[in-house]
């Protein structure tokens, strides 16, 4: 007889709030991909994302999965302790857990530490016979990507312009200082056989994707290789890549023959000297210009990460970011406050000098509160200077002026930005 799993990627209603007007979303991969290990001859699958779904309260489960982050943990707990209640067995994976493993195991029947592709599999099989004798699951080894299945997209909802993510490749060559990849994977980059990559995308139904990849250039000749195999398929794409690396105009090229619309660069700063001290060194103020303009020039725009809350941050920092994004034509932001994740070295760091200003996972967003102690400013100059410079960012003044001067792939550009826009028109408390 089948066990009944409901697999859940969470999110609380504060993030949910910021993040529900923004339609260009792509989904989480993590539970859809899980979800292809499970033996369908074993167990019937509910897979529900937060986003968009509302958890089945009313319906009976043998297990339920639930993949957990540092923002969402005292929501998982929560949600956890209902079913448990009821005398369903509740299983944690993902990267607050595998951080904070005695944390969670006070709040679950089950704990995945790590990378699961040997041991998730391992456990369900155990839980199916009734035979799991002991509560957390753990490798030291380092999974492959070799042979790893597709992710089960016909089991996501209601999403049907943002079901595209792919992987090809796990982990990042650098050691950013407010990073957590370095804790939560083992410290080497991997890469996924080129054909199997192809044969995901191949499956896919819709024609825009993006690779779910923590650094996509982070092997150069793996990435030109994927690309030529790409061009075939004549999909559209976008990646998470270091700017550095595009540098390259062979690999930028490659990337606009296959389809690439747009690059997510963690640009961070505008400042080398706050990029040197969360040890992004890898990013030179100084070629910025130089660089974003010719991934523009291959017609691929620029979707930029910016972090404001470096010790190195003063007040004044919030309006020569937004001067700089609109003199360089950056085609969209994601804009975050820093955030000290657990045992990364900005979260040691600060709690060391006595400036984490709450232990509730809640405030770890990044988004909508503040929580830890800026050296040059209060937590609410932090906050408010974050807003304003979202607001600005996405004013009509900076969309067209940003526009003028990329002059690429317009009318996406304008989409993302539409949908930043809305998502800002709410009003964010810090609490």
């Amino acid at each position: 007889m089948k066990k009944k799993l409901l697999m859940i990627t969470p999110e609380n209603k504060e993030i949910h709030r910021f993040r529900k007007r923004q339609f260009n979303n792509f989904v989480q991969i993590t539970m859809p991909y899980l979800a292809a290990f499970v033996d369908p001859e074993q167990y019937e699958i509910t897979l529900v994302d937060e986003y968009n779904q509302k958890i089945p309260s009313d319906q009976q489960f043998d297990l339920v999965a639930i993949t957990v982050n540092t923002s969402n943990a005292a929501h998982c707990y929560r949600m956890s302790a209902r079913f448990r209640e009821r005398g369903t067995k509740v299983v944690f994976g993902g990267p607050h857990v595998t951080l904070l493993p005695e944390e969670a195991m006070e709040h679950c029947d089950f704990l995945i530490v790590g990378e699961a592709e040997q041991t998730w599999p391992q456990f369900l099989v155990e839980f199916y016979e009734g035979a799991c004798r002991k509560k957390l699951y753990q490798i030291d080894e380092v999974p492959s990507l070799v042979g790893i299945p597709i992710p089960r997209r016909d089991l996501i909802n209601r999403r049907s312009l943002a079901k595209g993510a792919v992987i090809s490749s796990r982990g990042c060559p650098y050691h950013c200082a407010y990073c957590n990849l370095k804790q939560i994977y083992h410290d080497s980059f991997r890469t996924r056989p080129i054909a199997e990559v192809i044969e995901d995308v191949r499956k896919m139904n819709s024609k825009y994707f993006v690779f779910w990849d923590d650094n996509f250039f982070g092997n150069i000749h793996y990435a030109k290789e994927l690309m030529r195999a790409l061009i075939p398929l004549k999909k559209r794409w976008a990646a998470q890549i270091t700017l550095e690396r595009c540098r390259d105009t062979e690999l930028l090229q490659l990337a606009k023959e296959s389809g690439c619309i747009y690059f997510f660069v963690g640009i961070e700063s505008f400042s080398n000297e706050s990029l040197q001290s969360v040890n992004k060194r890898i990013n030179n103020v100084k070629k910025y210009e130089e660089l974003i303009g010719s991934i523009h020039s291959h017609g691929i725009s620029v979707q930029a990460g910016i972090i404001f809350g470096f010790d190195t941050d003063n007040r004044e920092v919030f309006k020569k970011t937004l001067d700089a994004c609109n003199h360089l034509g950056i085609d969209g932001v994601t804009v975050s406050i820093l955030t000290p994740l657990p045992h990364t070295p900005v979260y040691e760091q600060y709690k060391r000098e006595g400036r984490l200003l709450t232990d509730d996972w809640s405030a770890y967003n990044g988004k909508t509160r503040v929580a830890y102690q800026p050296k040059q400013m209060t937590p609410e100059d932090l906050f408010e200077g974050y807003m304003w410079f979202r607001k600005e960012f996405y004013s009509w003044k900076s969309i067209f002026k940003r526009m003028r001067v990329s002059r690429v792939n317009l009318l996406h550009s304008l989409f993302v930005n539409l949908g930043y826009k809305l998502s800002i028109s709410g009003t964010y408390r810090r609490k």
